[in-house]
């Protein structure tokens, strides 16, 4: 979770699956949730001047759909579900960008708001079911080719803004209970202390090294959700 708030964009999606090794899907996002914000502080602060206001703008209005779509149906919808069909875009997404990233297709992509706003639903539904809400809103950002700065710096908001809002719905569904508030608690420390790692490692790392790592993160997100879901 910390390299992903530092910037590594994908690689706090594998998180849940981790935390769900050790209790079920639902206790592990209501435990996440509160370190993902205190995260989110760290990451915001680190990269608050390399903002993309067109992609925030587009994609967090779809979120907030997609968000309470979540809640509506969160009794109703398997995580497990969730977390295959998400990790399964992850995959293919990543290995499409490798295979035009090797044959020199690097232009950015045009795709209007109105398209951002569409993953941006996926995006918050995902969030709010599983915090899987990264490969939805890369698979229409990440295509932009944004300069490294201004795709951390944008994720980053976009997230704090997300996280923030399921918070009313985690509470409605009486999920922030003392045992799952205290485990959160425990792991903070070292999630704060990997998110400052993250942010080192971005500002270190050329944009086509930055871009390629993320897609191969993206693929070894979704082999570990897959096989999470599966198991």
């Amino acid at each position: 979770m910390g390299l992903g708030k530092g910037g590594f964009a994908g690689a706090g999606s594998l998180s849940l699956p981790m935390v769900a090794f050790a209790t079920d899907p639902v206790q592990a996002a209501a435990i996440l949730l509160p370190i993902l914000i205190v995260q989110d502080a760290v990451s915001v602060w680190a990269f608050r001047r390399s903002i993309d206001w067109y992609v925030m703008g587009w994609t967090l209005a779809g979120a907030i759909v997609g968000i309470a779509i979540g809640y509506l149906f969160a009794a109703s919808v398997s995580p497990d579900m969730v977390l295959a069909m998400v990790g399964a875009i992850s995959i293919l997404f990543g290995a499409y960008q490798l295979r035009r990233d090797r044959l020199g297709a690097t232009t950015a992509s045009d795709s209007p708001g109105w398209v951002g706003s569409l993953f941006g639903v996926a995006s918050g539904f995902t969030s709010q079911i599983a915090h899987a809400g990264a490969p939805p809103w890369q698979l229409w950002v990440m295509p932009r080719r944004l300069a490294p700065a201004y795709l951390v710096g944008t994720t980053a908001v976009y997230f704090a803004a997300v996280n923030w809002i399921k918070v009313p719905a985690y509470l409605a569904l009486g999920q922030f209970t003392r045992a799952n508030l205290t485990t959160a608690a425990a792991l903070m420390p070292v999630a704060i202390a990997s998110t400052f790692a993250g942010v080192w490692l971005v500002r270190r790392v050329s944009p086509e090294r930055f871009y390629t790592a993320i897609y191969w993160l993206m693929i070894g997100v979704g082999v570990v959700l897959v096989g999470k879901a599966l198991g």
